[in-house]
């Protein structure tokens, strides 16, 4: 444990910002398997699944939880399998 009170203070704001990007990190897998599912399924909803995954995703590039290229290489690879299913 740190003794050092700014240490303190980071160690706290490391922790809330660990949990609140695994919280986004878990729903962007969940949205990306709801899309991959619906879309394999030929689900009505398959679209408006794949806009929330494309949204959550972009979402998470802008807030910096994950890199924009890692941003655009997951709509890559999530596009490129719905139009293989579809």
């Amino acid at each position: 444990m740190a003794n050092i009170k700014s240490q303190i203070k980071r160690n706290r704001q490391n922790e809330k910002r660990r949990v609140r990007n695994k919280a986004v990190r878990s729903e962007l897998r969940s949205r990306t398997k709801v899309a991959i599912r619906s879309a394999e399924e030929g689900s009505d909803q398959a679209a408006d699944a794949a806009r929330w995954a494309v949204k959550r995703i972009d979402k998470a590039a802008a807030k910096g939880t994950i890199h924009k290229n890692q941003a655009a290489r997951r709509k890559a690879r999530l596009m490129k399998r719905l139009n293989a299913a579809s």
